[in-house]
């Protein structure tokens, strides 16, 4: 059913982004946002009044629809009759790894510099020293201690 074809009702009963939905199919053009909500206000039978405190919100509510995109100058249209274009360049990619390959190469040449300790064996004889002192205590004879303090 075409949308001049629909009872006042019908229309009230759709929402303003579902009313542009049909607007736009029908019409097959892209549409500026003020004419579309235009329309949609001379359908429903609504005032200037209504239109100028409506109209931002109109805007918000086709920038959230999935279903409609926003051309240059301020044109709308469905965004099934877009595709998207992704470009990519590959030439700042190789930049890219050209740089980060450089600097690769200047850190392990800084890495080569740097001192590197390793733990000795010597060195366990210290450890040996900290815990002369140490004393294990099982849970038994930690239970009797405390009982006969």
């Amino acid at each position: 059913m075409k949308i001049n074809d629909m009872t006042k009702e019908e229309l009230e009963a759709l929402s303003y982004d579902d009313i542009a939905y049909l607007i736009l199919q029908e019409s097959g053009n892209k549409t500026k946002i003020t004419d579309l909500f235009q329309k949609i206000c001379d359908l429903l039978g609504l005032s200037q009044n209504e239109y100028e405190a409506k109209i931002a919100d109109f805007f918000q509510m086709l920038s959230t629809d999935q279903r409609f995109v926003m051309l240059e100058k301020g044109f709308w249209d469905l965004k099934s009759r877009h595709q998207t274009k992704i470009i990519l360049d590959d030439s700042d990619d190789e930049e890219d790894l050209e740089e980060e390959n450089m600097d690769d190469e200047e850190d392990m040449a800084d890495s080569d510099d740097e001192e590197i300790f390793y733990d000795d064996e010597e060195n366990d004889d210290d450890t040996d020293d900290d815990l002369k002192d140490l004393v294990i205590v099982s849970e038994d004879d930690a239970d009797e201690e405390n009982v006969s303090m």
